[in-house]
């Protein structure tokens, strides 16, 4: 009975398409605070990629048109246009109509989103409190040296697992090479104004990928 209410065609909902674009760049805007022109043009890689995600998700499933023409009768699935079908992970496990797949997939996309937007956020926090005078390396930054843009990265990535798209997973790459070379440009203005400080701290912490081994202590 609940495969027959999931079937049919699951796309058009475009209201809902605006909603969710709207409500993410709120959240990642409200964290990052993109004030220049190069951190805007960072934020367009970002905004490309919630524009494909949820025009996909909910508007016009454009890879699994892609896909099921291609494929044809070889498909994996009946109903492709169905919204159980278009977690493509689990289609292709064989697993797009089990409850239990489904919740174990957002389980583990959504603990990954949230988790990003919560380093967004305690980034956020310290560089909003600190002093123009002082470098933050406490709290997330004695961790990463970028926290909000690895956070980003983490939202990114729960959305390629629960809805990857050929969109999506082409503007990715972009995505995260405009953040890199937006922290590449912020770190060399940063070592300009604290020098030998930041050079030792930049030593002691890695840029996005935290290191999996005890700290040393300054």
């Amino acid at each position: 009975m609940h495969g027959e209410e999931l079937s049919g065609y699951a796309y058009g909902m475009w209201p809902v398409v605006i909603f969710n674009i709207l409500l993410f760049l709120f959240f990642a805007i409200g964290f990052i605070r993109p004030k220049k022109r190069f951190e805007w043009r960072s934020m367009g890689a970002f905004f490309g990629f919630i524009v494909a995600l949820f025009t996909e998700m909910y508007g016009f499933p454009l890879t699994i048109y892609f896909l099921s023409t291609w494929m044809g009768k070889s498909y994996p699935v009946l109903d492709p246009f169905s919204h159980p079908s278009g977690h493509l992970v689990l289609v292709f496990l064989g697993l797009a109509h089990s409850h239990l797949a489904m919740s174990v997939l957002h389980l583990i996309s959504n603990g990954i989103i949230f988790f990003g937007f919560y380093l967004m956020y305690k980034g956020w926090m310290l560089i909003h409190g600190a002093k123009g005078d002082k470098l933050v390396t406490e709290g997330v930054y004695s961790y990463l040296r970028h926290p909000q843009y690895s956070g980003l990265f983490l939202v990114t990535i729960g959305f390629l697992i629960q809805w990857p798209s050929l969109t999506t997973l082409v503007m990715w790459p972009i995505l995260i090479f405009a953040y890199y070379r937006l922290a590449s440009r912020e770190e060399r203005d940063i070592a300009r104004q604290f020098r030998q400080e930041f050079l030792e701290y930049k030593k002691r912490v890695p840029a996005f990928i935290p290191r999996f081994k005890k700290r040393v202590s300054r």
